[in-house]
């Protein structure tokens, strides 16, 4: 993907939010049909369906099967609301994002090396393998990335850690992708996820944090 084309879909997103505003649409309202927004947008169907695909990402809209696309209540995801309307002002601003998010899951894993059970340590092991058996099979294994570094932000048993991270990550969603779908990444990642995972099966603060630290900026979220 060009470095142009995130541009492209965030800025439909912000014209998607115009319309939203302009039809006094509310949530439980369907949204106009991808070729209709392409239409009004001037802009190709595909960044349409990229900047859809980021709403649903964020819990914002739901597509419906043979019905369309429809608002949802905003409800606990004001934040992520929040945070969306803050990242598409520059590329500083998501600059920023994807900064806190660093830190606070470098913190979240200190933690975690310290109160996580033997349980979580066991859904990750199972993640790392769901994760290698859905590549072997072709998919892109995009919701077990997402599940595995959740799992270890909610071993820190820090509930304002965990409620932040979910706000910063749920826009990160489609960011996991892209980075996942970069050529050659997809091993790599995953051999990450697996030294990540030993590390804190010996509860290794420092090792953990060098692989996850290392995982982070690799991945280029």
């Amino acid at each position: 993907m060009s470095s142009e084309q995130p541009k492209v879909y965030l800025e439909v997103i912000k014209q998607i939010n115009n319309i939203i505003n302009e039809d006094q649409l509310a949530s439980g309202d369907k949204l106009p049909s991808e070729r209709e927004l392409s239409d009004r947008l001037d802009v190709g169907r595909s960044s349409v369906r990229e900047a859809l695909r980021a709403l649903e990402l964020l819990d914002l809209i739901e597509t419906r099967r043979g019905e369309g696309t429809y608002i949802k209540a905003f409800g606990s995801y004001r934040l992520v609301e929040i945070l969306l309307s803050f990242l598409l002002k520059d590329d500083n601003a998501r600059k920023d994002l994807t900064e806190t998010r660093r830190i606070v899951e470098l913190e979240a894993l200190k933690l975690a090396c310290e109160r996580i059970t033997d349980e979580a340590i066991e859904q990750l092991h199972l993640l790392v393998n769901q994760a290698k058996e859905e590549w072997s099979h072709g998919d892109l294994p995009v919701e077990v990335d997402y599940l595995f570094h959740k799992t270890i932000v909610e071993a820190s048993h820090n509930r304002l850690l965990l409620n932040l991270w979910v706000s910063l990550v749920q826009y990160n969603k489609v960011a996991i992708e892209r980075s996942l779908k970069r050529e050659g990444r997809m091993p790599v990642s995953l051999n990450e996820h697996e030294e990540i995972y030993y590390a804190l099966k010996s509860r290794n603060q420092q090792r953990a944090t060098e692989a996850m630290r290392r995982h982070l900026e690799n991945s280029r979220f």
